[in-house]
């Protein structure tokens, strides 16, 4: 299909002391992901990240986990995607939302980056918001102010159950958005995640 994914880009920041923080759900999934398919990620400095490759109905996925922390994200998503020559569109990001609720997930292509710094890296670097975002809900502390706490602390545990079970809806709706077919992974998970 047109709109096949070549790239999942899994946003979050390297080292322990972020391994269990909120702002590290894309790292999770994209983790999950390899998992599933017995893949292990290595680090690759000429991407600035941790990559890995998977095989959908025949067709090669790359992942990748940039190191770059978050604001730098950009760096290592436009080095993957030159090397590759994979186009805008063909790149799934998963990340972080502070505008859904916990548990939560939303699929979307394109729009702005609420904020979100790795976002923002991501579109200036590729000179285009056309890429595909999987959102996954970690709510909102309510004050501006608190963000960056909020974001950079770990999960309460009732709010981590609910991340991990979006993460698991999220892998489950994967095989078709890799395939393109985003019409019904919108479908599938704007159904099952609405709280």
């Amino acid at each position: 299909m047109a709109n096949a994914i070549q790239l999942i880009v899994g946003l979050g920041n390297p080292g322990a002391e972020y391994a269990k923080t909120r702002h590290n759900a894309g790292f999770w999934l994209v983790e999950q992901l390899a998992q599933q398919h017995h893949e292990n990620l290595r680090a690759e400095a000429k991407f600035s990240g941790i990559c890995g490759k998977i095989n959908h109905a025949g067709e090669d996925c790359r992942l990748l986990l940039p190191t770059t922390y978050m604001n730098r994200s950009g760096q290592a998503v436009v080095a993957v995607a030159n090397f590759y020559r994979i186009p805008a569109q063909a790149i799934l990001v998963v990340h972080d939302e502070l505008d859904l609720p916990v548990g939560t997930l939303r699929l979307k292509q394109g729009g702005g980056n609420g904020g979100h710094n790795g976002l923002k890296d991501i579109a200036e670097k590729l000179s285009t918001k056309d890429f595909w975002r999987l959102r996954i809900g970690i709510g909102h502390p309510g004050q501006r102010e608190r963000v960056l706490d909020h974001v950079l602390n770990p999960a309460t545990k009732d709010e981590q159950a609910k991340i991990f079970t979006a993460i698991e809806a999220g892998l489950a709706a994967l095989p078709q958005i890799i395939s393109g077919d985003m019409q019904k992974a919108m479908q599938q998970l704007h159904t099952n995640h609405t709280e």
